[in-house]
């Protein structure tokens, strides 16, 4: 028998499968013609929105790899978005000149803070009767000159003892004496007929600072606060020289409420009254978020509008953790002020100094 080839060409359709498709074709050509350019408008706004629909969770993909792709696409285009709205802002602003308005203030977790009652007012009569008769009121009448005794916790390592050292170097007429297992009720009365107007306790667990007892003497108050964060001088990169043994200057920093304005007078205590200018240093006290930042710099004049600073160490970072009344007693003492973390910390807004 004769076989007869017949060509069979793959890829031309049915008539049925071709007429199909003709009048789908006709029916979307229909539809754009009803609707005219709104459409091409809505595609070309629908290409440059997010690849995904709004009611649209990443963590409906399953793929793990997938999900991270689609999460840093996602990152990308509202950076994208973001750096366009800015750019635009910025052109608006530079064509209208002195008529454009004032920038938006970005919203913080300082500037949106929840109000506190006991927030100081200096020109209250109350606030000032009380600086008037508290326990530092002799300091800031200049009667007495501050003389600070520094000591560490039982058997300190070498990292505490060198930060009481350049603590000493910080605060001028500053003794750094070694604790010989003596309890600190037994050092209080020998500090005060020594005319040792504070004590500083610094301790330590597992050879790292981390707890600082600030004694005001005689009457107290005595503040507890927790100590994070230390670099000492030679930790520092590009720090200056050792400091000098002028007395420097001090800047207290966000001590608004009644808590914090009393703390700021117990650190501006540990300071003589009259800062030597030539020696152009500065301790700062920054309070944020009820942390208690400290700084050491030496500050120079370039010309009569830039200043230059360098840092001198040590540095480190305040917690307060309470508050006592007198000098430290640990068992019947009566505190002011006891930092209750599972209640005071429900509130991020929340500050108490």
């Amino acid at each position: 028998m004769d076989f007869v080839e017949v060509p069979v060409s793959e890829d031309v359709p049915s008539k049925k499968c071709k007429g199909k498709k003709e009048k789908k074709k006709e029916k979307r050509a229909e539809e754009a013609e009803e609707k005219g350019p709104e459409s091409e408008s809505a595609e070309t706004s629908s290409s440059t929105r997010p690849a995904l629909p709004p009611t649209f969770s990443l963590s409906e993909i399953k793929n793990k790899q997938r999900r991270q792709l689609m999460f840093m696409k996602l990152k990308q285009e509202k950076r994208k978005q973001k750096l366009e709205l800015r750019k635009k802002r910025r052109k608006e602003r530079e064509a209208l000149g002195d008529k454009a308005p004032p920038k938006e203030v970005p919203k913080t977790i300082e500037n949106q803070r929840v109000y506190d009652e006991t927030t100081v007012d200096l020109e209250d009569e109350e606030v000032a009767y009380d600086e008037g008769t508290d326990e530092f009121s002799a300091y800031f009448n200049k009667l007495i000159n501050p003389k600070v005794l520094i000591t560490t916790s039982d058997r300190p390592r070498g990292r505490t003892v060198r930060f009481c050292e350049q603590l000493a170097t910080v605060i001028p007429n500053a003794h750094v004496y070694y604790r010989r297992g003596l309890a600190l009720k037994r050092v209080i009365p020998q500090c005060i007929s020594r005319d040792f107007t504070y004590l500083m306790v610094i301790n330590e667990d597992r050879k790292v600072p981390n707890g600082m007892i600030l004694c005001h003497l005689p009457d107290g108050p005595t503040a507890h606060f927790k100590v994070s964060s230390v670099r000492l001088r030679k930790e520092m990169k590009r720090r200056g020289k050792d400091p000098t043994e002028h007395y420097p200057e001090v800047i207290l920093n966000n001590f608004t409420t009644r808590l914090g304005h009393s703390i700021g007078r117990l650190f501006a205590a540990l300071f003589p009254h009259d800062p030597q200018f030539q020696g152009r240093q500065v301790a700062t006290f920054h309070n944020q978020r009820d942390f208690i930042f400290f700084r050491f710099h030496r500050y120079i004049f370039r010309n009569e509008k830039k200043v230059g600073i360098q840092e001198l160490g040590p540095r480190f970072t305040l917690k307060l953790r309470s508050l006592q009344k007198g000098t430290f007693d640990s068992k019947f003492g009566e505190y002011e002020w006891v930092h209750k973390r599972h209640e005071m910390d429900s509130n991020r807004r929340k500050f108490h100094l």
